[in-house]
């Protein structure tokens, strides 16, 4: 049972994790051209890949994977924000003052 909980609370940061860098994308960095290269969501996943290591590390009831998912989210995040600005989708209403 414990095991089910374990897989729910990863796969929820991993969705989150997801949701909160696609949004990032989208609205911070719709200027930067780099975000539009198609290498930023490899080195971005894998970079978050490393991040998540340690902290996978020193828990033990979550394994290497978990990082690797959580790496290939936010990669899959950076692109499918970068496509949200190529298509225009998602747009923000610029507030004028």
């Amino acid at each position: 049972m414990i095991e089910l909980l374990i897989v729910g609370v990863a796969v929820g940061g991993c969705a989150g994790a997801y949701y909160r860098f696609r949004r990032f994308v989208r609205e911070r960095l719709r200027f930067v051209d780099v975000v539009q290269d198609g290498r930023a969501p490899v080195v971005v996943g894998g970079l978050a890949a490393l991040a998540a290591a340690p902290v996978v590390w020193v828990l033990p009831v979550v394994g290497a994977g978990t990082a690797l998912a959580f790496g290939a989210g936010v990669g899959l995040a950076v692109r499918h924000g970068a496509r949200d600005i190529r298509t225009g989708r998602y747009l923000i209403a610029d507030s004028g003052s």
